[in-house]
Parts: C-alpha cells; sequence; structure tokens
C-alpha cells in the first residue's frame, strides 16, 4: 500500500492548540495526542544501519508504539493474527455483533472504562448462559471478543465484534461439538433479551444509570447482528486481521486538510456502503478521534471461556486431542519474523544493492526536555 497524503499527527500539529482550549481534555489523551506526533521521529530515537557491501546509510526513527497511532498498528496486528493460529479448531465458527444504543453515550466521557468493560462483560455471558443451555449446546464455549467504540463518521457507536466456535467443554472434559452447523449460532431473539439483561445488571454494579437513560434503554430494541457460520478456520484467521486492531480512522481516508478543516472518505452503509467524503473543522475532527481513546490500561481484546489465557493449556488441548488436532503451544514471534514472513520486509535488506548486509552501526538517543528544577526556598 502507497504512503499516505496526509497524516492524523498532521492535523494534531494543526489544530491541537485550539482544541485544547476549547474542550481542555484530560491528560491521558493530551499524553495520547503527543505521542503520536512524535512516532517516527528524532524525539523518539532511533538507530543508523549500514551495508556492509556498498556502504548504504539509512537512518530509522522508533515508532511510539500507541494502541491509538495509526501508523502502529500493522506488526501488532500480524503477530496477535499468527499467535491465534495455532488456537483454530476445525469446526465451524460464527461472528456476532454486540450494538450498545445510544442512550448510553452521554455515559461515556465520564464512565468510559464502566460502560466498556461491562459491554465487553455482558455480551461473553450472553453466550455463555446460551451455551450452556442443554436446549443449544450444553457445555463450556469460548469467544474472543474485540471493542470498537466508532462509527464510519468517527461518532461514538459502542459495539463488540465476538468470534465464536460452534462446540465447547463438557463437564465430562470432552469435546462436543453443535448441532446447528450451516444455520446462525443462538436465536436472534434469544441473543438481544439476554444481552440486555446482562448488560443492565453488570452496568448498575459500577455506576447509578440515570432514570432517563434507564427509561430508554428497556424502550429501545437491542441489535444483536448474528452471521452464518465462516467458511473454514483459515477464513475466520484473515477476517480477525482486518478487526483485531483498527482504530478509529486511518490515514488512508484523509483526503485533506488545511488551517481550518479537514476532508476524509467513509462508507455510506445506508446507501450500500457508497464512499463519500466528508469535511468538518479541525476542532471537531480531533474531538470525534479523542473520543475514542480508551481508558489508559483498558483491554480491548479479551478472550474467554476455553480461549482465555489460564484455561488454554488444559481445556483447549482437550478440545485439540478429541478432534484429533496438533496439541496447543504459546508461541511467540520476533518482529523481524513477522516482518519478512507478513509484511514482505527484510529488515538486513539493503534498499540499494538489494544485499541482506545491512547491520546496525548507531544508536539514536531519544530526545528529552530540560530537567526539572527545584526552586530554592524562600
Amino acid at each position: 500500500m502507497s504512503k499516505p497524503k496526509f497524516e492524523v499527527a498532521d492535523i494534531i500539529h494543526l489544530h491541537n492548540k485550539a482544541f485544547e482550549h476549547q474542550f481542555t481534555p484530560i491528560v491521558h489523551i493530551k499524553k495520547t495526542l503527543r505521542a503520536l506526533t512524535l512516532c517516527r521521529t528524532k524525539a523518539l530515537g532511533g538507530h543508523i544501519t549500514k551495508c556492509q557491501s556498498c556502504k548504504t546509510e539509512k537512518t530509522s526513527y522508533n515508532s511510539c508504539r500507541n494502541r491509538h497511532c495509526p501508523k502502529c498498528q500493522v506488526t501488532n496486528r500480524e503477530r496477535w493474527v499468527l499467535e491465534r493460529e495455532s488456537e483454530l479448531l476445525p469446526v465451524p465458527y460464527y461472528h456476532i455483533v454486540f450494538t450498545l444504543p445510544h442512550c448510553f453515550n452521554d455515559l461515556i466521557p465520564i464512565s468510559a472504562k464502566a460502560v466498556y468493560s461491562s459491554l465487553l462483560k455482558a455480551s461473553w455471558l450472553t453466550i455463555q448462559s446460551l451455551a450452556a443451555d442443554p436446549n443449544y449446546l450444553g457445555a463450556k464455549t469460548g469467544m474472543i471478543s474485540i471493542l470498537h467504540t466508532w462509527g464510519q463518521q468517527m461518532w461514538l457507536h459502542p459495539h463488540v465484534h465476538c468470534i465464536v466456535p460452534n462446540g465447547g467443554i463438557t463437564k465430562d472434559n470432552k469435546w462436543k461439538t453443535g448441532k446447528n452447523k450451516d444455520k446462525y449460532l443462538y436465536p436472534k431473539r434469544a441473543l438481544s433479551m439476554v444481552f440486555r439483561a446482562k448488560f443492565m445488571e453488570e452496568l448498575r454494579k459500577k455506576i447509578s444509570i440515570p432514570q432517563k437513560v434507564a427509561k430508554q434503554a428497556f424502550a429501545k430494541k437491542w441489535v444483536v447482528y448474528a452471521k452464518r457460520p465462516f467458511s473454514s478456520p483459515k477464513t475466520v484467521v484473515e477476517y480477525l486481521g482486518r478487526y483485531t486492531h483498527k482504530i478509529a480512522i486511518s490515514n488512508h481516508r484523509l483526503t485533506s486538510i488545511d488551517d481550518e478543516t479537514v476532508g476524509f472518505e467513509y462508507k455510506d452503509y445506508k446507501e450500500g456502503g457508497k464512499k463519500k467524503t466528508r469535511i468538518i473543522t479541525g476542532v471537531e475532527f480531533l474531538r470525534r478521534f479523542s473520543s475514542h481513546i480508551l481508558p489508559a490500561g483498558f483491554v480491548r481484546i479479551r478472550h474467554y471461556g476455553f480461549l482465555a489465557s489460564r484455561n488454554k493449556p488444559t481445556d483447549l488441548n482437550i478440545a485439540k486431542k478429541d478432534l484429533k488436532e496438533k496439541s496447543w503451544e504459546n508461541i511467540k514471534y520476533s518482529w523481524s519474523e513477522i516482518a519478512k514472513d507478513k509484511l514482505g520486509y527484510n529488515p538486513e535488506m539493503c534498499p540499494c544493492c538489494k544485499q541482506e548486509t545491512l547491520r546496525m552501526i548507531k544508536e539514536i538517543l531519544p530526545e528529552r526536555g530540560p530537567p526539572f528544577r527545584r526552586l530554592p526556598h524562600a
């Protein structure tokens, strides 16, 4: 993919001062936006490599590694997908999306952690309870869930993408495959009703829900999107790669930037996914972008049931054994392996002579601000 013409970092450089003056963001948001402006610049340090053959020198700067950065997600995504490949089972997998009604959006600026954690927990409790029902499966299932908080135009639109295998571990520690191979995993109406009850229960444990919001929540029809199974486990991995490390907007969707406005491309799903362009002020762009910066330390990709980290060595390997698959191992992949195998990039390849003779000759230390000086006592 070609290098984008515009970057989110450019917008921050141009409009962050006006954004901070108008909205006074919290420190965590300020730090995140600053990290994005420093990504792959000399401020974060880097290294110089030299070709041992043609003597060409190349300077590379470090990335910010922030999970909200449009330039730092490719390697993380590929590493995560590679690690998931060894967990796949030869059974149908289903994609289910739990969407939160917009009446909860006003709670997010002050209670984001409570709302998002309740959304993730409720989606799992819904799947867990239906899977445990003998009428559907009667076993302990597993699930991977991925939180997204945005729509195409960066409005708040919290929803969780869930990947669920059609099967689970019985009380006798045996694998049991579900009956519905070509149909929906569970009835949509049952999913919707259980999800609403579980979410309200979880959120009430964390915060006091305003009466107006609660009334609107029970008056609305809660949307649960369910698809037919994926065609193969390989398709699951490819699909996951599209969703795992997405951010609110990529640099490639930006179409224009000036001193006043920002233009970006979006899909209008009311018109069948037709591509359109929206122009908004730079300050409004940063307001929308910042609304999707997650609370510090919040985990947006979670594994449940027999796919949870603590259960993989036992439950996942029970499933692997019963399905005559190779045992699961916790394999870790280095950056150089991912670069060569998945990204088609060899860090030792000289861009000039095309020989694998690039070697690091110098480390560039990060820039640091002036030391803090304590004022003398009066």
